[in-house]
């Protein structure tokens, strides 16, 4: 088999990827002139619709997680999204910061060697996140430079309306990552997927439920990381002890 890209992905997930971004797109450059859902109904539309529509990109992406291109075409993409902000091209701007993230997270996901590591992540990263969104950098940046947090978030727009959801870069590097360590290692990657997105959608409805700006993301994914392959990481650290190993040295 010929190496790169068209080894990677078929044909057919190629065409599905194209017509998934075709479709994002159109939304995002159409969402405001759709009609506005009464109630809370357009909440749950972008939690149930929108937001795993997006997440279906790094599903997509899932087979290129081990490619030596990945990071340098999330730098490309990266340098792309500047260029097409700078040019007021929005709907771009936000679809290439999408894929640029998903690829980073996956490149992310290489320099771990072992399953141990990634959990470790998982189990550290909620407290973080909580921390910073509550007390930490990431409060000052969405409650004093809102302008900073709109332009690297990844944005769900609403429809009918001028407003959005938005996801910070971590949430979709960290996504991308843990979806591509269950495949990596022989987890239960379509699991990862729908209990990631699953819980990230109910983050997503409960910012309404309690009244506030915005909730930590991440301990939905790790959460859904975990939860999704419990039993599967519990027998490789057994195993990891049975050899002699200590996890995550």
């Amino acid at each position: 088999m010929v190496g790169g890209a068209a080894a990677v992905l078929t044909r057919t997930r190629w065409a599905a990827l194209g017509g998934l971004l075709l479709a994002l797109g159109l939304y995002d450059a159409l969402a405001g002139e759709l009609p506005e859902l009464p109630g809370r109904w357009d909440v749950a539309f972008v939690s149930l619709v929108v937001m795993p529509a997006a997440f279906g990109v790094p599903w997509l992406l899932l087979p290129v997680r081990d490619e030596r291109w990945v990071l340098p075409a999330a730098l490309v993409l990266a340098g792309a999204s500047v260029l097409l902000y700078l040019a007021g091209l929005g709907v771009l701007f936000n679809l290439s910061k999408l894929v640029a993230l998903v690829l980073f997270g996956y490149w992310f996901m290489i320099l771990f060697e072992r399953l141990s590591f990634v959990v470790l992540i998982a189990a550290i990263i909620p407290v973080v996140d909580s921390v910073s969104v509550w007390r930490g950098p990431t409060e000052y940046v969405v409650e004093e430079q809102p302008g900073i947090f709109d332009r690297i978030s990844i944005a769900f727009r609403v429809p009918g309306e001028d407003g959005s959801a938005n996801l910070g870069p971590p949430d979709l590097i960290f996504f991308a990552l843990f979806l591509g360590a269950a495949a990596r290692w022989g987890l239960r990657p379509g699991w990862t997927w729908v209990a990631m997105t699953g819980l990230l959608a109910l983050t997503l409805i409960g910012t309404v439920v309690l009244d506030v700006r915005g909730l930590p993301a991440l301990p939905a994914v790790a959460i859904g990381f975990i939860a999704a392959n419990a039993d599967l990481l519990w027998q490789e650290l057994r195993a990891n002890r049975l050899r002699g190993q200590t996890p995550g040295v």
